[in-house]
């Protein structure tokens, strides 16, 4: 799991868009995501590439088509990375 990675990833709110459609529907081809958008293919293929970047999605090849999906273990990692931070309730009353 790769941070930086993953907070650059996040940063955009189309790759955030693209995840969303991603976890409503679980599986997209590269032509659905970009028929979501007003985008080129170039710039959704640009969003896809830093998503696999940082281990968000993964794609799998099926004939002549790329389907993407969510990567959930990753979210998992980086939300308990991100709970560290969190102030237990316990502590603050003591």
């Amino acid at each position: 799991m790769s941070l930086p990675n993953i907070f650059k990833a996040l940063s955009d709110p189309v790759r955030r868009d693209i995840l969303l459609k991603l976890k409503q529907r679980r599986k997209m081809s590269a032509g659905e995501i970009v028929a979501e958008f007003e985008l080129s293919n170039a710039t959704i293929s640009y969003h896809l590439s830093i998503l696999k970047k940082a281990d968000l999605i993964f794609e799998t090849r099926y004939q002549k088509y790329i389907y993407y999906e969510i990567n959930t273990s990753v979210f998992e990692d980086a939300v308990m990375w991100l709970m560290q931070f969190r102030e237990d309730s316990d502590e603050t009353k003591g």
